[in-house]
């Protein structure tokens, strides 16, 4: 068959699939529009009171009341997760020979061919159907905001304002619908009313349901979501095991978790009851919360033959975010044990070791045998400082990441990167990630290395370049800015610390002889350390001057107060309260008004007869009897807590 008329019938096809996206664009826009749901710009304008949100291509029209929760902080969560779920659709759709279009991005070269109507209807559709083997297949070209008929099915099971959802029907090409769900009726509400603002009532359906019973409802596979986004305030262990089972074979789960005190070590009988692991408290604690997170995730999968293949795992902020795909297939479920560890951390040094649960061995002919792993790998005391062992996880102990796909997510950024607000961060996010080390779980710091032998802290050039002197790998972590991934032992990087120590000695004499730093520097090093600086200590994403890790987005910044109906006094408390806790912006009272204030108060311990401090209490040993008994009771709080400027401490003092 001639290049021409392979060329003609690619171009024909071509036209008729956006002839037939166009035709059911506007079937659907004038069933939207009958139904109250016209193209954006019919729409009332907000009402007074209400305030709206741009961010990307979405307006989002908010009550002034807290009713329905929003973080602006999470603008990079939100980014970061168009830019995955569109590099997602293109690998997904390619496979099925059809084209996406995003905005900004350079049109791929096409074979045009001008051809008058005459000839294009003598090209046979059934011919045209069958094509050759061997010939390019036919590709459909899908645009933002086209309903894809073999496009993906995006489900938002906690959508709140439904600004996500939105942003993925204006911003992410080759979807099929997206359905924005929400527990609460006002939410959904709102959410009906922006999908209405920003003429996406073709795309985006509004739910109000529990997000569990509504995955529960898609089990079968012909009715699952290809995306499922999981958003939610605090732990999303509730939701775990329905999203496990409602994606579709190979689809994408992405999940937000907030509770990073649980997941860091602050509570690690609660970390167990929600994700089946122990944290632990160290300074890797969020690259450990990432692999906790994992760990579940696989686990949850594993009950219903099923595994999770990791494809980008970020710590950023005050949370952890996952984009992992799920697949089915019992032999790759019976590797899973083999992919988890538990962590044998001292508690002097904060040395680690890793013990896999699983032990996966193939024989001569390449068959794999699964069996317990053999342990421990410490010994009952730390063998560099004497001190216990706590034992924490299981934890993901297999990459992170798909560093394939990071790459081509970061290529497609980098080449578009008017297309996010925070496409400079993502950029340098994405770039440190694709520097780490695959293959080496969590990682050291150098405050910690420093502060455990009490010495100077070495630049980080400078310990990156002896770890590279002695034949070791390193690389940084998005995780921590201070981070140092290598996979020397133990041994070797405290004997290139002790040959820090050298060079800048440390007080003996000062030292308690039961410390960790006591026993770690009274060995000499077998390691003789080289600092000298060396070119590729120094990362590319550093040299270049990415911004990799930013600095606080505003004021108050963090996790935000839950949605509550009780309108703006309840959110003004909430801010004022945590402006109280953090204690920011509270000026001193002055030492002359804090005297007199509590002079105000009679001491008790007077009129008992056991106050001994005479002239320097700081009460008042005044006979007179308090006018208000809460007053009283004030006085004493306020004598055992606060013992006032100059008070001198006696028999009779707590």
């Amino acid at each position: 068959m001639s290049p021409a008329l392979t060329a003609a019938r690619l171009s024909l096809s071509l036209r008729r699939a956006r002839g037939l996206c166009a035709a059911r664009r506007m079937e659907l826009e004038s069933s939207a529009m009958e139904n109250g749901a016209g193209p954006r710009g019919d729409e009332r304008p907000p009402a007074a009171g209400d305030y709206t949100v741009a961010e990307g291509r979405a307006t989002i029209v908010f009550p002034s009341a807290n009713e329905v929760f929003y973080n602006p902080v999470q603008e990079f969560n939100r980014d970061l997760t168009c830019a995955v779920i569109t590099e997602f659709a293109r690998t997904q759709l390619g496979a099925k020979g059809i084209q996406i279009e995003v905005p900004g991005e350079k049109d791929l070269q096409k074979v045009v061919v001008d051809l008058p109507e005459q000839e294009e209807e003598k090209v046979d559709p059934k011919e045209d159907e069958s094509l050759a083997v061997g010939e390019p297949p036919r590709t459909a070209a899908v645009a933002v905001g086209e309903i894809c008929e073999e496009g993906l099915r995006v489900l938002e099971g906690l959508a709140a304002s439904g600004l996500r959802s939105i942003r993925f029907a204006r911003e992410v090409p080759g979807l099929r619908s997206v359905v924005a769900n929400d527990a609460s009726a006002r939410a959904v509400e709102l959410i009906r009313d922006n999908v209405k603002f920003n003429g996406v009532a073709h795309l985006v359906e509004p739910s109000h349901a529990d997000a569990r019973m509504l995955m529960y409802r898609h089990l079968k596979a012909s009715e699952r979501f290809d995306v499922i986004d999981l958003d939610p305030y605090g732990s999303p262990a509730l939701f775990l095991d329905a999203a496990v089972q409602a994606v579709s074979e190979g689809g994408l789960l992405c999940i937000t978790c907030t509770d990073m005190a649980v997941l860091a070590g602050n509570s690690g009988e609660t970390c167990y009851s929600k994700y089946g692991a122990m944290a632990l408290k160290s300074r890797a604690c969020h690259e450990m919360a990432l692999r906790i997170v994992l760990h579940s995730l696989d686990l949850h999968a594993n009950r219903y033959q099923r595994f999770v293949v990791p494809l980008l795992s970020v710590s950023a902020d005050f949370y952890v975010r996952v984009f992992v795909r799920v697949c089915s297939g019992q032999a790759k479920v019976k590797a899973s044990a083999s992919k988890q560890a538990l962590v044998f951390q001292c508690v002097g040094c904060g040395t680690f070791h890793l013990q896999r649960l699983g032990k996966a061995t193939a024989d001569a002919s390449g068959r794999v045998k699964f069996s317990a792993a053999c342990g421990p790998p410490v010994t009952p005391e730390c063998e560099h400082c004497g001190q216990r062992h706590q034992l924490g996880g299981p934890m993901w102990a297999e990459p992170i990441h798909d560093l394939d796909f990071v790459s081509r997510v970061l290529e497609a950024v980098s080449a578009n990167p008017s297309r996010f607000r925070t496409s400079q961060r993502i950029q340098g996010m994405l770039s440190v990630i694709t520097e780490e080390l695959p293959d080496v779980p969590l990682y050291y710091t150098l405050d910690q290395l420093s502060s455990t032998i009490h010495c100077n802290t070495p630049r980080l050039l400078q310990l990156r370049s002896a770890l590279l002197h002695a034949g070791f790998r390193v690389s940084l972590s998005h995780a921590c800015k201070n981070a140092v991934k290598t996979d020397a032992p133990a041994s070797a990087l405290w004997d290139i610390m002790r040959c820090w120590e050298k060079e800048c000695p440390v007080k003996r004499d000062r030292l308690s002889e039961s410390s960790p730093a006591f026993r770690i520097l009274s060995v000499e090093p077998r390691l003789q350390a080289n600092f000298t600086i060396r070119e590729d200590a120094n990362p590319s994403s550093r040299q270049r001057g990415l911004k990799r890790f930013q600095a606080n987005p505003e004021a108050n910044w963090g996790p935000r107060p839950r949605a509550r109906p009780g309108g703006k006094a309840a959110s003004r408390d909430a801010e004022e309260r945590r402006r109280l806790m953090q204690n920011k912006r509270k000026e001193p009272e002055d030492p002359a008004q804090r005297a007199a204030r509590l002079k105000a108060f009679p001491c008790k311990r007077f009129k008992e007869g056991t106050c001994q401090r005479g002239d320097q209490c700081c009460y008042s040993h005044s006979l007179a009897a308090p006018a208000d008994a809460a007053l009283a009771e004030n006085a004493e709080t306020l004598s055992q807590t606060c013992p006032g400027p100059g008070a001198a401490a006696g028999p009779g003092v707590d």
